[in-house]
C-alpha cells in the first residue's frame, strides 16, 4: 500500500514542477518577442502591436488558470483520499500558483489602462491637427481682407437700419444707449422680449425700452396707448352727485365692508360737500385719472386682520383714512380701481413675464394710493417695470417717514434700522395723517361730525350733561390709570365704551363697543373727552372737537420716540411726540387742556378749569370733507414727481429763512409764521440763488455727508450744497451750521397749501 501512494505523489510532485517553470518561463518569452518585433515596426505600427502582445498574454492567462483548476481538482482528489497526506512544499507551490495568477491579471489591468492612455492621446493629436487646421484658414481669410480695399465701408452705427429707425434725443434718459446696447446682445436671453415684439432690429427695441419700459424716449410719430383709453370728451374730471357707482366696487371685496359702511353713512356729507367745492372753482382745468387704490394693509396675504377686528373693537385709524380717501377720490370724477389682494393687484397690473414688465394689464395708473405693505407687493408685481411706476406712487403713512430713514444706504450707514425704512422714495410721496413733518405731504382724512339729516334731527335734543367720556376702547389702556379716573370721578359721571367691563372701575358706565353715530350722542352729552395717553394721534380727540366736547390731553414725560418707546420702536423717523395728540396739543385752550396724569393736583386744576368753560364745537377745515375734498385735488393736480422740473408749490410762495446753528428749518420757518417747504430746496441749492438773498459764499462744495444742507458755516464762509437730493431734510439740524430754509405761508386751517396754490 506504501508503494502506490509514493509513485502517486512522485507524480503529482512532477506535475506540479513542470507547471510552475513553464508559468515562470511564460511572460518571459512573451515580453522577448515583443521586444524583438519592436526593433522593425515605426511607432505608429509598434501600437498595432501592442494589441496584439495583449492578446498573446490573455491566451497565456488563460492557460495558467487552466492549470491552476487542474491542480485544485488533482489536490482535492488527493485530499479526499484517506491515505494520502500532502507535505509542507506541496501547498506553498499551489499558494504560489496563485500569487503568480495574480500578478498576471495585475499585469493585464495597466496594459489595459496603458492602451486607454494611448487611444485619448490619439484623440487629441486629431483634435488639435484640425484647429490647427481651422485656425490656418481663418488667418488666411483675414489676410484676403485686408488685402481687400473697401473705400465705401461704413461705420457700425451708419447701417441702413438706423436710418430708418434713429435714435432719438436722450436729455433726460442716460440710460438710454446702454440699454440699446444691452438689448442688441441679449434680446434672445427671455423670451418675453419676444412677446413684445422685440426681434433684433433697432425699431424693436427702441420701441420696447421707450413703450414697455421707460429707458428711453418715445421715437417721433409713435404715441404710448395707455390700457384704458379715454372717450373723447371725457378727459374732463366732473364732480359726481352720488357714490351709487362705487358700492358696487366695494362689495365685491370683503375687505372693504367697514369701508363701505362709513362711506355710505357718510354719503349725504360728501355729496354737498363736493357741490360746494364745484361752486367755488373753475373745474375746466381737472383731468380725469386712472387711479389705482391698494390697501396692503388690508390684503390677506398681509395676515393683519384689521378689516376683520374693526367690528370688534380694533384700531380704525388707517380705516377711516382709506375711507375718506376712497370717497374724496371718487367725488372728484376720477376712475377708481380698487384692490385688495396680490391677485387682484396681478389683475390691474398684468401677469410678470420672465424679466419682462406685466403682460396684458388692465390697467395704466396715472396714480397709486398704497401702503408700505401694499408698496412692497406691487414691487414684486412689477419687478423690472417698478421704476415706470415709481413717481406714481404715493404711500399712506400714519407716522411719517423722515428723509435719513427713507435713503437706503444713508440709513444703512448711520444704522437708522427700521422695517419701513430704505424705500428710497421722494419723501413727499409719503402721505400722513396729520401734519407731523413737512417733508412728508399732509393727506388727512375727515372728521364725522356732520350728521345725515335724519341723525340730525335725533340728536337735536342731546343735552350737554355733567359726564366724562373716557377715550380707550381696549381695558389694557385703562390699565394704571385708576387714580387719574378716580380724580374725574369726583367732579363727573364717567362714561366708556370697552371691550371688557370687567377690568375696568366699577363705576364707569360701560356701553360696550358702539357704532359711530352712538359715539357722536356720547360726545354730545359729555363734558370732557378724557385721553389715557394711548393710542396716539387718532381721530376720536377731533370728533370729540367737533361735538363741542372738550379734550382732556395727557402730557407724555418723557417724549416719546422710537429711541425710547416700544410702540415707535422701529418706526422710520424720531419724531418726539410730546403728549397723546400733538396736533389737538397745538389747538391748545379752550379747546384742549393738557394735564400730568400721574400729579392729582395737576388733574383737579384741569378739571376744574374744564368745568368752569364751554366750546362750541370747533373743527379745523383741512379736517372737513370740503377741505379735503380741495387739498386732494390739488395734489393731483399740481404735485407732480414724474417730472423733472419743479413747477409746484409756485416759487413766489418761497420764502428764505436763514437758521441758527443747532435750529432745524422746520423750528426756524414756525417761528416765523411758515412751513418749511421741501419742494424749493433744489432751488436754494446753488451759489447764485443764495447771493440774491445776500448770502456771500468764497467758497462751496456739495456733497452727500450731511442732512443738514444746503447750509451756511460762518466762520469760513463757506455755501455747502446736497449732492443727493434725497436728503433734503426739515427736520434736522447740525450745531456748526446755519442752515438755509426754504420757507412758505399756508392756508389757515389748510396748512397742505400755500395761499396761492390753489
Amino acid at each position: 500500500m506504501r508503494k502506490p501512494q509514493q509513485t502517486l505523489k512522485r507524480i503529482l510532485f512532477l506535475l506540479l514542477g513542470i507547471c510552475v517553470m513553464w508559468c515562470l518561463s511564460l511572460p518571459y518569452f512573451i515580453l522577448s518577442k515583443v521586444d524583438q518585433e519592436d526593433k522593425s515596426v515605426t511607432a505608429d505600427h509598434r501600437l498595432t502591436k501592442k494589441s496584439i502582445e495583449w492578446v498573446d498574454t490573455s491566451k497565456a492567462q488563460d492557460v495558467i488558470k487552466m492549470f491552476a483548476r487542474f491542480v485544485d481538482e488533482l489536490l482535492s482528489i488527493a485530499e479526499s483520499s484517506k491515505n494520502f497526506s500532502f507535505s509542507p512544499s506541496l501547498k506553498e507551490q499551489k499558494e504560489e500558483l496563485h500569487v503568480l495568477q495574480v500578478k498576471m491579471e495585475a499585469e493585464k489591468a495597466k496594459g489595459q489602462m496603458r492602451d486607454e492612455m494611448i487611444n485619448e492621446l490619439r484623440s487629441d493629436k486629431r483634435q488639435l491637427q484640425q484647429q490647427v487646421t481651422e485656425l490656418e484658414e481663418l488667418l488666411k481669410l483675414q489676410m484676403e481682407k485686408k488685402e481687400e480695399p473697401k473705400p465705401d465701408e461704413k461705420p457700425e452705427e451708419d447701417t441702413e437700419e438706423d436710418k430708418n429707425c434713429p435714435l432719438p434725443l436722450t436729455d433726460g434718459f442716460p440710460d438710454c444707449k446702454g440699454k440699446v446696447k444691452w438689448m442688441k446682445d441679449m434680446w434672445k436671453s427671455d423670451p418675453c422680449y419676444t412677446s413684445y415684439g422685440v426681434n433684433g432690429s433697432l425699431c424693436s427695441i427702441l420701441v420696447y425700452l421707450s413703450e414697455v419700459e421707460t429707458w428711453c424716449p418715445v421715437l417721433p410719430g409713435r404715441k404710448v396707448r395707455s390700457a384704458e383709453t379715454v372717450k373723447p370728451g371725457s378727459d374732463k374730471a366732473v364732480v359726481r352727485n352720488d357714490l351709487e357707482g362705487l358700492y358696487q366696487s366695494l362689495a365685491d371685496q370683503t375687505q372693504f365692508k367697514w369701508i363701505q359702511q362709513r362711506i355710505k353713512s357718510m354719503e349725504e356729507i360728501w355729496v354737498e360737500a363736493g357741490r360746494s367745492l364745484s361752486a367755488k372753482n373753475n373745474q375746466a382745468e381737472w383731468k380725469v385719472k386712472q387711479i389705482l387704490v391698494h390697501p396692503g394693509l388690508l390684503t390677506d396675504e398681509a395676515n393683519l386682520k384689521i378689516a376683520e377686528n374693526a367690528f370688534r373693537g380694533g384700531p380704525l385709524g388707517e380705516l377711516v383714512q382709506w375711507s375718506d380717501l376712497i370717497s374724496t377720490l371718487y367725488i372728484l370724477g376720477h376712475n377708481l380701481h380698487l384692490s385688495a389682494s396680490v391677485p387682484s393687484l396681478k389683475t390691474f397690473l398684468g401677469n410678470v413675464a420672465g424679466n419682462c414688465p406685466p403682460l396684458h394689464s388692465k390697467l395704466e395708473p396715472k396714480l397709486i394710493y398704497t401702503d408700505i405693505v401694499g408698496l412692497r407687493q406691487i414691487r414684486s408685481v412689477l419687478r423690472t417695470s417698478w421704476d415706470k411706476y415709481k413717481c406714481a406712487v404715493r404711500v399712506l403713512d400714519s407716522f411719517g417717514t423722515e428723509p435719513d430713514f427713507n435713503h437706503a444706504h444713508w440709513a444703512l450707514k448711520h444704522n437708522l434700522r427700521s422695517p419701513f425704512g430704505g424705500l428710497n422714495l421722494i419723501p413727499m410721496q409719503f402721505y400722513t395723517m396729520f401734519p407731523h413733518t413737512p417733508d412728508n405731504t399732509f393727506l388727512g382724512f375727515v372728521v364725522q361730525h356732520q350728521l345725515s339729516s335724519e341723525e340730525h334731527e335725533l340728536l337735536k335734543s342731546t343735552k350737554r350733561r355733567s359726564q366724562a367720556l373716557v377715550y380707550g376702547k381696549r381695558a389694557a389702556f385703562w390699565k394704571g390709570k385708576e387714580a387719574y379716573l378716580d380724580v374725574i370721578h369726583k367732579y363727573l359721571d364717567v362714561h366708556g365704551t370697552v371691550d371688557d367691563g370687567a377690568l375696568i372701575p366699577s363705576y364707569v358706565k360701560n356701553h360696550g363697543i358702539v357704532t359711530g353715530s352712538e359715539v357722536q350722542t356720547l360726545l354730545r352729552q359729555s363734558k370732557v373727552f378724557v385721553g389715557l395717553s394711548f393710542p396716539y394721534e387718532g381721530p376720536a380727540p377731533l370728533e370729540a372737537l367737533a361735538n363741542g366736547c372738550i379734550f382732556l390731553n395727557p402730557r407724555l414725560k418723557p417724549p416719546q420716540s422710537s429711541l425710547n418707546s416700544d410702540f415707535f420702536k422701529g418706526k422710520p423717523n424720531t419724531r418726539e411726540v410730546t403728549s397723546q395728540h400733538p396736533y389737538a396739543e397745538a389747538i391748545g385752550e379752550p379747546y384742549v387742556w393738557m394735564v400730568d396724569m400721574y400729579n392729582q393736583t395737576d388733574v383737579q386744576r384741569a378739571i376744574t378749569a374744564i368745568l368752569n368753560h364751554s366750546i362750541k364745537p370747533y373743527l379745523p377745515y383741512e379736517f372737513t370733507c370740503e377741505g379735503m375734498l380741495q387739498r386732494v385735488n390739488v395734489l393731483i393736480e399740481k404735485q407732480d414727481f414724474c417730472s423733472a422740473a419743479q413747477s409746484w408749490p409756485p416759487l413766489s410762495a418761497l420764502q428764505v429763512v436763514t437758521a441758527k446753528p443747532g435750529v432745524s428749518c422746520k423750528r426756524a420757518c414756525q417761528r416765523a409764521g411758515l412751513i418749511c417747504e421741501p419742494a424749493f430746496f433744489s432751488h436754494l441749492n446753488n451759489a447764485k440763488t443764495l447771493a440774491s438773498y445776500s448770502i456771500d459764499c468764497q467758497t462751496s462744495e456739495f456733497s452727500s455727508d450731511h442732512i443738514v444742507l444746503p447750509a451756511y458755516n460762518s466762520s469760513s464762509k463757506q455755501c455747502l450744497f446736497q449732492s443727493d437730493p434725497l436728503l433734503f431734510s426739515c427736520v434736522r439740524s447740525d450745531e456748526s451750521l446755519k442752515r438755509i430754509c426754504p420757507c412758505r405761508d399756508y392756508i389757515k386751517d389748510q396748512i397742505a397749501l400755500c395761499k396761492t396754490c390753489i
